[in-house]
């Protein structure tokens, strides 16, 4: 009975999402929004749900490596790109100023006016020249 106990123990750890797969959706999600993409945009491009792509990016499915692969190439990136920053002390929250440069990327990308998109460039590089 013992043996019962911990084998059905042991599925369930293995059906959790774990730190890596949070940390992984995270990733993911991050460079989306760098993109400008939705999560719609996202899913239809590489062939899934809008709601798997949410569960992808929450960590509460694990993607496979095929699927990741797909991901890497849809967004841009190495497969590697997801995996940076995962043994620097675990997964941690964005702090506002993360939160605010992807608030800012996403932003900028929904700008369809290139002339509008080429003046806030500017402006952000004067004001980055101005602080120095």
């Amino acid at each position: 009975m013992a043996a019962d106990t911990l084998s059905a123990k042991s599925e369930k750890t293995t059906n959790r999402a774990t730190d890596t797969d949070r940390h992984v959706g995270t990733r993911i999600r991050e460079r989306r929004i760098m993109l400008g993409l939705s999560q719609q945009q996202m899913a239809d491009m590489i062939g899934v749900t809008y709601q798997q792509a949410h569960k992808y990016e929450r960590g509460i499915n694990r993607i496979s490596a095929g699927r990741l692969y797909e991901i890497a190439q849809v967004l841009n990136v190495p497969v590697s790109y997801f995996y940076e920053g995962l043994n620097d002390a675990g997964v941690q929250d964005m702090n506002p100023r993360q939160r605010m440069c992807l608030e800012l990327a996403r932003n900028f990308a929904q700008i369809h006016n290139e002339r509008h998109q080429e003046a806030l460039s500017q402006l952000a590089r004067a004001l980055a020249n101005d602080e120095q």
